[in-house]
């Protein structure tokens, strides 16, 4: 780049640039018809939760296991000097977790004023759905304790339950932790 360019003249040079790489970027308006989400797995059933309910993906972090509380409460871990309480779903369902730690991660959920960690199997990566194909239908689900915290699914191979963690943070089970 040529050291005489005006401030101008270079804000023009990038912005030319921009439009020749967003150029084969699909348009405005397919994306908004597709639905996105982050996919999950709790045992051999695959979710995806939407965009907006999961703030971060970790790797399972290091934690401090608490007294007196369900199994399925995991501990309490410190992510950034905050504390995350760290939930174990396939616990929480009763789906006996996977053995291969490596793959296990951790969804954080933060909805008002909870901050939580969400222990899954494993993270499928983001997921794209066009919206017409939602299904609100949860008749076949796997398992009926997935019912409440379930909006519908994708169909395909395999089938996408669609989970809501939002959801699943205003159960009053869920924060029934004490044994």
């Amino acid at each position: 780049m040529p050291d005489s360019l005006t401030a101008f003249e270079l804000l023009l040079e990038i912005d030319q640039r921009c439009r020749s790489l967003a150029a084969g970027l699909a348009p405005a308006q397919v994306q908004a018809d597709n639905w996105s989400g982050i996919g999950f797995r709790i045992g051999e059933h695959c979710f995806v939760a939407p965009m907006g309910e999961i703030a971060e993906i970790l790797h399972e972090p290091r934690f401090t296991l608490l007294p007196g509380v369900k199994p399925w409460v995991k501990g309490v871990a410190n992510l950034r000097g905050q504390l995350l309480p760290i939930m174990d779903l396939c616990g929480f369902f009763g789906v006996e977790l996977s053995p291969l730690r490596k793959q296990r991660r951790v969804l954080v959920l933060e909805y008002k004023e909870i901050f939580v960690g969400l222990q899954v199997d494993e993270v499928l990566g983001m997921q794209h759905f066009a919206h017409t194909d939602l299904d609100s239908n949860v008749q076949a689900l796997p398992h009926p304790m997935f019912a409440p915290y379930v909006q519908g699914h994708f169909a395909g191979n395999p089938i996408w339950w669609v989970f809501s963690p939002f959801v699943l943070a205003q159960a009053p089970q869920f924060w029934a932790v004490a044994v």
